[in-house]
């Protein structure tokens, strides 16, 4: 069955950096697109950025463009999100997520905390 399992997170001053990690297990991941969500307290969940099948094209919320980047390993079933100047705003949980077959598959999520 479809599994992801996130890690990484955690609490970060302001204008530090976390490398969030999705390993990807039970389907063809080469195959598809992945992509990274957060939801913060209070707030609905939203897309923060996306990475095609073969990594030949990337989407990002603006909130994040210029500060977080997506990235894949097709031969380790991996997908990452390397966050850069965070803020606090930018706490939440972050989650891993695949569309196959019409199907939403989510991992557990990881927490990642902003503060001083």
């Amino acid at each position: 069955q479809v599994q992801l399992v996130e890690s990484g997170g955690g609490l970060v001053q302001p204008g530090g950096s976390l490398r969030l990690s999705c390993a990807a297990s039970g389907f063809a991941f080469s195959t598809y697109a992945m992509s990274w969500y957060r939801q913060a307290p209070g707030k609905e969940r939203e897309l923060v950025a996306r990475i095609a099948s073969s990594s030949v094209s990337t989407n990002y919320a603006d909130s994040v463009k210029g500060r977080f980047t997506i990235s894949r390993d097709n031969t380790k079933n991996m997908v990452y999100l390397q966050m850069n100047s965070l803020q606090p705003e930018d706490t939440a949980v972050y989650y891993c997520k695949v569309v196959r077959l019409g199907n939403n598959y989510w991992g557990q999520g990881t927490q990642v905390t902003v503060s001083s």
